[in-house]
């Protein structure tokens, strides 16, 4: 039976070797999902903008939120709501579509040269691709309403590469549990939806009793939302130290993620 390498060098390398085979696949990922839609790829701008304007209105209209105190403006919740999606967006749609990733490319199993390995870079190609469109949706509004924006905005990719790796690490993870035990991708998508409500992504951190805040900050999630929301709106400098602290988290999550993937993969042709 063949061996297949879980040392960093393999993870790293079978990245940078396939990297133009990922790429092609993320094309073709991204261009079928509209194929044969009357607006093709303008769904991937609207349809981030759609659900900004559906929470805000039900978040800032019908439950009368507020971000800041004393400000009353809709305008000013929005993006910051749509700045905490951009965020959860890249997590959660990758976790949502791991489980069921190797089943859905049952034919790839069969051939022992394809490298499974990459499919779960390939889900997250696409993802960012979506993440990128709606970053420029959120600034092309954050510029027609207050003007140009804080030059931390430059800092917001140092944010978001942490959640890349932790996010890599899950999906391998959740990728191959999905092929052993079908009941994961119910069991993700409760998961996911109560995540992002016990993110601070609707409201203010500060806005939680103290106790209740040291609970969220238990959710690797909310670090990088806060720290994300820092750069993009109050123009404030990363903690560098707490985001420090998530990228050795989210470095050994990346690690032990490829490492179950590649220690379970042996058995997903006798289980499919």
């Amino acid at each position: 039976m063949r061996h297949y390498s879980i040392t960093p060098k393999e993870m790293l390398g079978s990245f940078w070797f396939n990297r133009k085979l990922i790429n092609t696949l993320v094309k073709r990922e991204v261009v079928g999902r509209y194929r044969g839609s009357v607006m093709g790829m303008m769904w991937s701008f609207f349809n981030p903008v759609l659900m900004l304007a559906v929470y805000t209105f039900v978040f800032s209209v019908v439950f009368k939120a507020r971000w800041n105190v004393g400000s009353d403006s809709k305008t000013e919740f929005a993006l910051v709501l749509f700045a905490g999606l951009l965020v959860f967006n890249l997590f959660s749609e990758c976790i949502n579509r791991a489980p069921t990733l190797i089943l859905a490319n049952t034919n790839y199993v069969k051939k022992v040269v394809f490298p499974l390995e990459i499919l779960p870079w390939v889900i997250l190609g696409t993802a960012m691709f979506h993440m990128i469109i709606s970053f420029v949706a959120w600034l092309i509004f954050y510029m027609i309403f207050f003007g140009q924006p804080h030059l931390t905005i430059l800092l917001f990719p140092v944010i978001i590469f942490p959640l890349i790796l932790f996010t890599m690490g899950v999906t391998w993870l959740l990728t191959s549990l999905g092929v052993y035990l079908r009941d994961v991708v119910q069991v993700v998508g409760i998961l996911t939806t109560t995540l992002m409500f016990l993110s601070p992504i609707f409201y203010p951190i500060a806005s939680l009793p103290l106790q209740y805040q040291r609970i969220l900050y238990l959710n690797p999630l909310t670090v990088i939302l806060e720290q994300a929301r820092g750069v993009l709106i109050w123009g404030q400098p990363p903690n560098y130290e707490t985001l420090g602290a998530i990228l050795i988290m989210s470095i050994i999550v990346f690690w032990v993620g490829f490492a179950w993937f590649q220690k379970t993969r042996k058995g997903f042709a006798d289980v499919l």
